[in-house]
């Protein structure tokens, strides 16, 4: 079998893992690209819709990725947030922040068809599709993995590739986070999201919306062409019975979800389900592994924080490499650089877990106190400018001590 050294192995090849090879290729490291899932590339077909945050399109733009999008990010200009039941709405504008755009959204299959091809266009990326299972101890410094590509050649012939750092981006299930004896904390919302694409006979352009019910969001994204992505949480008990519905009821049900504030639902796409479950690792390292994207915590989608979140993660890891780099340590899985990692995400992954599971807990209530609280909590948000400047800064993706490659120019 034959063995190939690299300074850094990426397992998984989603949005997250592709983000990751692509930041890393300008370093000079040596770096491999595994998508564990093998068989053919799944990114393409990704129904869902991705509300990108402002730091998000920053650093995909520095890498080249935008520009491959078949269709341009559709900005997200106005946020109007409500509760199902409660009073008040919290409504913000991006200008009142002095900025064009609090983010874009985008499918993520094109996001992940443009993340192929900006991996396939770096130099230095050994990419292959395949499994990847851990080769035994870590021996001499080095992690090792069994690779099997699945590359559609017969003859294609395992490898054995040894790395200084494994980067677990292998999903919510991360088989390498379980072979190092990283434990999780699971929690089942009992709800299930509803994924899906709309027309609305009187949404205001540039406007995304996001009502919370006792079941979990339902929320309109603005998307090219004058269609929103539509995402509605039912009880996962009631999962089946909703996607099973006609177009026609399916409409019914979700205007009555989503309320008239964007007008009527005119057309609905085709559905997709995901089950939704707050999985986060105990740890996000361990001896020449770090663990990032859903590998590390898979999060409520309320609020649109999940990629977002992950890719800072992939981001982070990116800046801590080049400082030490430029310290003198060219050993990318040395303890002071994973303990680097370990902080450097502590400010933003605690705030933004938090914020997920407290708003979907929150929120999800219908105790008279809840509604009290909620409903304040709106008032507050709209008459005190310091709380809005704080909420629009977390949803733009500039929570804690911001990558490099998400800030702003200026």
């Amino acid at each position: 079998m034959e063995t190939r050294d690299f300074d850094v192995v990426v397992v998984g090849g989603g949005l997250v893992g592709c983000s990751l090879a692509c930041a890393l290729a300008p370093l000079g490291l040596s770096v491999g690209l595994v998508d564990a899932g093998g068989g053919p590339p799944p990114l393409a077909a990704d129904p869902r819709k991705l509300a990108l945050a402002a730091a998000s399109l920053n650093a995909l733009s520095r890498l080249g990725v935008l520009a491959r999008l078949a269709t341009p990010p559709t900005p997200i200009e106005r946020l109007l947030v409500s509760r199902e039941g409660d009073f008040g709405v919290l409504e913000v504008a991006a200008r009142d922040a002095g900025r064009e755009a609090f983010g874009g959204v985008v499918l993520a299959g094109d996001l992940g068809a443009a993340l192929q091809a900006a991996v396939a266009a770096r130099p230095g990326v050994v990419a292959v599709r395949g499994t990847a299972s851990p080769g035994g101890a870590v021996t001499d410094g080095w992690r090792t993995l069994d690779i099997r590509p699945v590359a559609g050649d017969p003859a294609a012939a395992a490898e054995r590739w040894r790395a200084r750092l494994v980067v677990a981006a292998d999903g919510t299930a991360s088989p390498l986070r379980a072979a190092a004896g990283i434990g999780v904390d699971t929690h089942d919302y009992g709800q299930t999201l509803i994924v899906t694409s709309v027309r609305m006979g009187g949404a205001v352009p540039g406007m995304a919306y996001e009502r919370l019910t006792s079941t979990g969001p339902c929320a309109l994204l603005p998307m090219a062409g004058g269609r929103h992505g539509a995402l509605m949480g039912v009880a996962s008990d009631d999962a089946a019975a909703v996607m099973a519905l006609d177009d026609r009821a399916f409409a019914e049900a979700f205007q009555r979800r989503a309320g008239w504030r964007a007008g009527a639902v005119r057309e609905v796409g085709a559905r997709s389900a995901w089950p939704l479950r707050r999985v986060v690792a105990a740890a996000l390292v361990a001896e020449r592994l770090v663990l990032v994207g859903n590998a590390a915590q898979t999060i409520h989608p309320i609020g649109a924080q999940g990629f977002n979140l992950g890719l800072r993660d992939a981001l982070s890891l990116v800046d801590v490499l080049a400082e030490a780099r430029a310290g003198g340590t060219a050993d990318a899985g040395d303890t002071a650089v994973l303990a680097a990692y370990v902080e450097r995400r502590r400010v933003d992954r605690d705030e933004t877990l938090a914020f997920s599971d407290g708003l979907a807990r929150a929120t999800a209530s219908e105790s008279p106190l809840h509604r009290v609280g909620r409903s304040l909590g709106f008032v507050a948000m709209n008459l005190d400018a310091g709380l809005r400047a704080g909420f629009v800064a977390g949803a733009m993706g500039f929570r804690g001590r911001v990558p490099t490659l998400a800030r702003d120019v200026a």
